[in-house]
């Protein structure tokens, strides 16, 4: 498990590349043609072993649909990656709009700085299992608490999403209230558990993504032993609540709760961790885990977003290595996969933060950069100097970074969050 300390080792070091030189031993001439044919045989074998070995891994699992087969023939899943490639196939969406390829659970999320992702969802709604809009908020209002939110919602496009799929809406839900008096008080409790399922009946939702364990975090209330308890047990209450809700629109499901919690900060779990017993012990009240997996490095240590061994190792503490019990506790998971960008500065101060694919572009056209492959955290990256010529690194995802993280989550038996650009959705999902 990578401590917080230790995130120094994915430093970015831009790699070098060696000239190898190949010298005659020699110097007969069937000696040189028997060299020749071994290296040529072993050079075929070698490709195809490698080309079995990537489709027995990804293309059973994914699927067999043209477009797979079709960026992993034409060599674009690969480490050796330029700009001219990127900007080249950037644009080239899937056409396979209904057979999903990764079979797992898929959860989007509708965000407002992404504006297609209305369109999109519908687009692509049969590939997707949970789409949450980010509408809502729960707050405190001096002694009362309201549900902010409504005039986000749009009926008309869940409508439209239903007639095109069976994807189920969970609006997100942050809970900003102030937690000592939620959790303290009873009345407070049930007063917010009314508010969340008379607007999933009203608005006819499947239910909501629930965010409140890093805001209890921030407030400090974690750290009490007591306060944690009755944090998990409003969880509790909450899921069960909303399981006694029948939908109207099909009597054999009720309300779902899927709930946003963070990696764990360490091996040795600190009270404000969300942790493998959390996750057991909520496992009856909650449907779901939106695991965020992503915002590994930021601008005070530059970095990759989403390192495979970390995820790896937050996987591994989540769920220990027997694959007894944690099977179902890790169909529950949804595996945080960034399809946003980081662009930081390495000199003359500290700064920057997430881009967008059109930024990412941009960049690319502007510097023509040599793209990097590091191998610690599996991502590509780019160095580049802006008109200040102050120095940046910039970490964005690519073919080969995501098809390692699907990999990854596929082989716990996860399932995927996606967010940020969709531009890809259709490749993967």
């Amino acid at each position: 498990m990578a401590k917080q300390r230790d995130r120094r080792s994915y430093r970015v070091e831009p790699s070098t590349r060696e000239d190898q030189r190949i010298d005659s031993v020699d110097s007969k001439a069937n000696r040189d043609r028997r060299l020749i044919t071994i290296f040529v045989v072993f050079f075929v074998v070698s490709t195809a072993i490698s080309v079995i070995v990537y489709r027995s891994f990804y293309v059973p699992r994914m699927g067999t649909d043209s477009t797979i087969l079709n960026i992993s023939d034409r060599g674009l899943v690969k480490t050796d990656l330029s700009y001219r490639e990127v900007l080249t196939e950037n644009m080239k969406v899937s056409e396979n709009i209904s057979r999903r390829h990764f079979t797992n659970p898929v959860l989007a999320y509708i965000t407002p700085w992404n504006s297609r992702g209305y369109e999109l969802a519908k687009r692509f709604n049969s590939k997707l299992t949970h789409i949450s809009p980010v509408w809502y908020d729960l707050k405190s209002e001096g002694t009362k608490l309201v549900l902010e939110g409504r005039h986000n919602a749009d009926t008309g496009w869940i409508s439209e999403l239903r007639m095109k799929g069976d994807a189920q809406v969970l609006p997100r839900v942050v809970l900003e209230a102030i937690p000592v008096d939620l959790l303290r008080k009873r009345k407070q409790r049930d007063k917010a558990i009314n508010l969340i399922i008379a607007e999933c009946k009203e608005m006819e939702y499947d239910g909501i993504v629930l965010e409140s364990w890093s805001r209890w975090a921030a407030y400090g209330v974690l750290h009490d032993p007591d306060m944690r308890q009755m944090a998990l047990q409003f969880i509790q209450q909450l899921g069960q609540a909303m399981h006694s809700v029948i939908l109207d629109r099909n009597s054999e499901k009720s309300l779902q709760l899927v709930y946003v919690i963070g990696p764990p900060h360490s091996e040795n779990l600190q009270e404000y961790d969300f942790g493998p017993e959390d996750l057991r012990s909520l496992s009856n009240a909650v449907d779901g885990y939106s695991l965020m997996t992503y915002d590994f490095s930021g601008p005070k240590n530059p970095g990759p977003n989403a390192p495979l061994k970390w995820i790896h190792s937050i996987m591994q503490l989540l769920l220990g290595t027997s694959s007894g019990g944690s099977q179902s506790l890790a169909q529950k998971i949804f595996v945080g996969i960034n399809f946003y960008g980081n662009d930081f500065v390495l000199s003359g101060g500290l700064g920057g933060g997430p881009i967008t694919a059109r930024e990412y572009l941009s960049l690319l056209e502007q510097h023509r950069p040599l793209l990097q492959w590091e191998k610690n955290s599996a991502e590509h990256f780019f160095l580049y100097s802006d008109d200040q010529h102050v120095k940046h690194v910039v970490f964005y995802p690519s073919l080969m970074s995501i098809v390692m993280r699907l990999e990854e989550a596929g082989s716990w038996g996860a399932g995927i969050l996606n967010l940020g650009n969709w531009s890809r959705f259709g490749l993967f999902f």
